[in-house]
C-alpha cells in the first residue's frame, strides 16, 4: 500500500496528530511536550489495559506513534491471522513513570509477546489485575505459560516490520530488550538473518526479566534536556 496512503488513512482512523512531538533528554532523564496516544485497538492489535490507557500510560512521541501504528498495518498485510498487543509506553508530558526506570522522553514502548494456544492459534496474552496486566506472567525455558506458547515468529516479524518502518521515517531502533535466555528462539526463525543485521539485542539481563513482553526504545533526534 502506497505510504501517503497508509499515512491519510491512520488519520482518518486515529486522528490527526495535532503538532509533531519534542523528546528532550534520554529515555531514563528527559520529559516529552506534544505526546500522542496510541489507538486502542485496530484490525490486528489493541491495548493492554483500557484503564491504564484511560490513566494516560500510552502516550508516545508522534513520530514512535505513527511507526507503532504503521509497522501492525504492515503486519495485518503479511501475516493477518497474527495478533498483537502493546503495553506500557509513558504519559503525555513523558517523566518519571513507575515502576519503569525509563520510558520517560516517549521513546519506549512494551509489547506484550506475541502467543499461539494449544491448537496454534495466534491469541493475546492475558492482562489483568490478578496478573498485574500481564507483567506478573512467567514463561518457562521452553517459552510455554500454562497452555500458551510463544510466537516467536510473529514476535521477530514485529521487531522487523517496526525497523522497516522506522527507517521509513528517517529513523531507527536504539535497542530491544527480550531475555536473553529466549533470544536465541528469535534467531531461529525466518526472520534470523535480518535481526541479526539490523537489531541490537541487550544481552544483559534487566532488573525485570523481560520475558513476557519486549521493550523497545526508538532512536528519534531529541533536544537537550534544560
Amino acid at each position: 500500500m502506497d505510504r501517503l496512503l497508509v499515512i491519510l488513512t491512520l488519520s482518518i482512523c486515529f486522528g490527526s496528530v495535532a503538532a509533531e512531538s519534542v523528546c528532550y533528554g534520554t529515555t531514563s532523564n528527559g520529559h516529552l511536550e506534544n505526546g500522542v496516544e496510541l489507538p486502542s485497538e485496530g484490525d490486528n492489535f489493541v491495548t493492554y489495559s483500557t484503564v491504564a490507557r484511560l490513566a494516560g500510560r500510552t502516550y508516545v512521541h508522534s513520530t514512535v506513534h505513527d511507526i507503532v501504528v504503521s509497522s501492525y498495518a504492515r503486519l495485518y498485510q503479511e501475516l493477518p491471522t497474527k495478533v498483537y498487543k502493546y503495553a506500557e509506553t509513558g504519559f503525555e508530558s513523558g517523566g518519571r513513570f513507575r515502576p519503569h526506570k525509563t520510558h520517560r522522553n516517549g521513546l519506549s514502548v512494551d509489547f506484550m509477546t506475541p502467543v499461539m494456544d494449544a491448537k496454534g492459534k495466534s491469541v493475546h496474552l492475558p492482562t489483568n489485575l490478578f496478573n498485574k496486566l500481564g507483567y506478573k506472567i512467567e514463561f518457562d525455558s521452553k517459552g510455554q505459560y500454562d497452555s500458551l506458547v510463544i510466537d516467536y515468529e510473529a514476535m521477530a516479524a514485529h521487531i522487523v516490520a517496526l525497523h522497516k518502518e522506522a527507517l521509513a521515517y528517517n529513523v531507527d531502533l536504539w535497542r530491544v530488550i527480550f531475555d536473553p535466555e529466549l533470544q536465541p528462539n528469535l534467531l531461529k526463525t525466518q526472520y534470523g538473518q535480518y535481526l541479526k543485521e539490523h537489531i541490537q539485542f541487550s544481552k544483559k539481563r534487566s532488573w525485570v526479566r523481560h520475558d513476557e513482553h519486549y521493550h523497545v526504545d526508538f532512536k528519534v533526534p531529541c533536544s537537550a534536556l534544560i
